[in-house]
């Protein structure tokens, strides 16, 4: 057998040897991902947000298991497998496929994947109606551009950041956790305003509301309100010497005025 014959044959051997391992025995044992801080993303670098603060933002936002809970740009999952444990469904909108199915893995070992759920996607085309929580740690401009679908959301849905902020929609309530806690400690929480901008009839008086936001200014008969304010779907406002607190129902505000006249209110637009 010449040399040749003889390597032809080695080669020959090693494939049919191959060919009888099992399937998993014949691949490259691949390195396991592990994402690392400051890698690139489509819109933001990844930079994983302290747990003790995402257990603060979850506690802003009052996540109970009756909560449908979504995290924009969702990383290594650890939001939506806390928010998972609280009982809340849960699903993580992520770009980067690798970071989907890490966040998979880990959802898995925490005993949360019936409820914590990963989809590889564009975090400006997801479908946020069935939303009633919000979670996201992304820039400024980011947070811009997707204030205009935030803003409409059913009225009461909580959105929570952390650290940046919604520009000129003031948030409604910020906490910073102190401790261990060196970079990226505060939460910043907003509550998505019902819209009653417009003029209302309230008893044999015209309700004029101007919105900003949250924060309502404009006048009742005469006299101009002050204090106005929304939470989701509650209004209050001070006109004169009485304060109205009421709930938005659609076409409707019903409520109680104390002070003044008194009493049971409606206002119908």
């Amino acid at each position: 057998m010449t040399a040749r014959d003889a390597c032809r044959s080695w080669i020959l051997a090693v494939a049919l040897l191959m060919l009888a391992l099992p399937a998993g025995a014949q691949q490259t044992t691949e390195t396991p991902f592990e994402p690392q801080v400051g890698q690139a993303g489509k819109d933001v670098v990844w930079v994983p947000t302290p747990q003790a603060l995402v257990e603060k933002m979850l506690d802003m936002a009052k996540v109970t298991p009756q909560d449908f809970h979504m995290d924009l740009g969702s990383g290594d999952g650890r939001t939506v497998i806390t928010a998972a444990r609280r009982g809340a469904r849960s699903l993580g909108v992520e770009f980067n496929p690798k970071m989907v199915e890490l966040s998979r893995r880990n959802a898995q070992t925490a005993g949360v994947s019936n409820r914590a759920t990963f989809q590889e996607g564009d975090l400006f085309e997801a479908d946020l109606s069935k939303a009633n929580v919000i979670t996201l740690f992304l820039l400024p401009s980011i947070n811009m551009k997707l204030r205009p679908k935030l803003l409409e959301l059913r009225p009461g849905t909580r959105i929570v950041s952390n650290t940046f902020s919604m520009e000129d929609w003031e948030a409604d309530e910020t906490q910073t956790i102190s401790g261990d806690c060196s970079a990226w400690c505060t939460a910043l929480l907003w509550i998505v305003p019902a819209k009653v901008e417009g003029t209302w009839k309230l008893g044999q008086n015209q309700l004029v509301l101007k919105q900003r936001f949250q924060m309502l200014s404009g006048t009742l008969g005469s006299t101009a309100i002050a204090n106005g304010r929304l939470h989701g779907n509650e209004i209050t406002f001070t006109a004169g010497n009485a304060t109205y607190t009421g709930q938005v129902e659609g076409n409707a505000i019903k409520g109680m005025s104390k002070g003044g006249s008194g009493g049971a209110f409606t206002a119908t637009r």
